[in-house]
């Protein structure tokens, strides 16, 4: 990010614009900070435009009271199939009729970004008998989701090499001109994976695109040539789940960890486990990543599918199970869904400070670590307007039990207090 990206707009000097940007300023107030600090943040024009001690900022716009919310920068969902979601319940096999894949794509995106996430990379399958069509659906869904959430389409041919191959590599580049903003697909699943990534790799220098290349990592000689090819490409090379990479033996899957930090390849894990039918169970080995030096970032994978029927794609479960069964301390989890998710998916940075992006998640809570815990009722800010609340209330029975528990106080903008 430039010096300049980071820098506040200055206000308008006419009257009309200030009315405008009244009109368009929103006020968080009394908000908790990581830090510890309650402050006011206020957001004009889709970024923060000033922080400040609670009750020192003013705003002609709208005022949204965050007091016992924590706020943090939001999470992005880098790894989704939006052709998939939500078909674990359908009967017979997953249609992929464009409306059938819009209305899942679409669905699925709200529902994710209910759970914070303001940006959402998704993985679309194209070619054999569908060629475009998932793909074109997707997009659409993105155009509908406008002004609500970030969608990006990564194209995923099934098959890039030998005479089978040539459909699927026209495609990748149509693909492109259509409006998908990554390459990517399973190299595995080509009877020339090598080959496969080179195609993939040309796509992309070609029209300036990222790449996202879905693999079980489980081959370490494979992974050692893939880091070799990609060693410093721009943009940026991901791949993931790489849930293969655990089942190695330590040693072996130490020297592909370091070969894949050399090239500055960004892994994205699912930590609530894999995302297609073929994968076993299990995640990339995070600690041993994370201590080659990898790139880690974390993502949700399948959403209630037939890999995981109860997927709920969301960030903070994913930072959840970081922290309680990875080791990570609570900061550096949320960090894996939000700072390293955005940083994998080539998003501006995000700080709660003047001059970045308002896009933004309140959870009730004062800590990191309760809000992972628990993360119940949650307040969703995108291009510097709220789009997204969930406000949970618990109640107790009339008990001599339950009247000496403290409650919370009835604070929750919107709607009455959790208890």
């Amino acid at each position: 990010m430039s010096a300049d990206s980071k820098q506040p707009r200055p206000p308008s000097d006419d009257a009309g614009g200030a009315a405008t940007e009244g009109a368009n300023a929103l006020l968080l107030s009394n908000a908790r900070l990581t830090d510890g600090r309650t402050v006011d943040v206020r957001l004009v024009r889709g970024r923060i435009e000033a922080v400040g001690t609670a009750g020192s900022l003013s705003t002609a716009g709208v005022r949204v009271d965050l007091s016992g919310y924590l706020l943090l920068p939001a999470p992005a969902e880098p790894h989704a199939h939006a052709d998939t979601a939500l078909s674990a319940d359908l009967p017979g096999p997953v249609s992929y009729a464009p409306e059938d894949v819009q209305r899942r794509a679409t669905e699925a995106a709200l529902l994710q970004l209910g759970h914070g996430a303001t940006a959402l990379r998704a993985q679309v399958r194209i070619g054999d008998v569908h060629a475009l069509g998932p793909l074109e659906a997707v997009l659409q869904a993105r155009r509908s989701l406008r002004g609500l959430t970030d969608l990006t389409a990564v194209a995923a041919p099934r098959l890039l090499t030998g005479v089978a191959g040539a459909d699927g590599l026209a495609l990748l580049r149509d693909a492109v001109k259509m409006g998908a903003g990554v390459v990517g697909g399973r190299p595995d699943l080509d009877p020339d994976p090598a080959g496969y990534v080179e195609a993939v790799l040309e796509v992309a220098a070609e029209h300036g695109v990222p790449v996202d290349l879905h693999t079980d990592g489980d081959d370490p000689a494979r992974l050692a040539r893939f880091a070799a090819m990609v060693g410093g490409l721009r943009p940026g090379v991901t791949i993931g789940p790489c849930a293969g990479l655990g089942r190695l033996p330590e040693d072996v899957a130490g020297r592909a960890a370091d070969r894949l930090a050399a090239a500055g390849v960004t892994v994205v894990c699912l930590p609530q486990g894999g995302c297609t039918g073929t994968e076993r169970r299990g995640t990339a080995p995070v600690r041993l990543l994370r201590s080659a030096g990898v790139r880690l970032a974390a993502g949700g994978g399948a959403l209630r599918d037939a890999a995981n029927p109860v997927g709920r794609g969301d960030p903070l479960e994913a930072a959840f199970l970081l922290a309680s069964l990875e080791g990570l301390d609570p900061e550096e989890a949320y960090g894996a869904v939000s700072t390293r998710a955005r940083e994998a998916m080539g998003l501006p940075e995000v700080r709660v400070e003047a001059g970045f992006p308002a896009e933004l998640l309140a959870v009730r809570g004062d800590r990191m670590a309760g809000v992972l815990s628990l993360a119940y009722s949650r307040i969703v800010v995108h291009r510097g307007r709220v789009v997204a609340r969930t406000s949970a209330v618990r109640e107790y029975c009339d008990s001599a039990a339950a009247l000496d528990l403290p409650r919370q106080a009835r604070t929750d903008p919107g709607g009455p207090a959790a208890r």
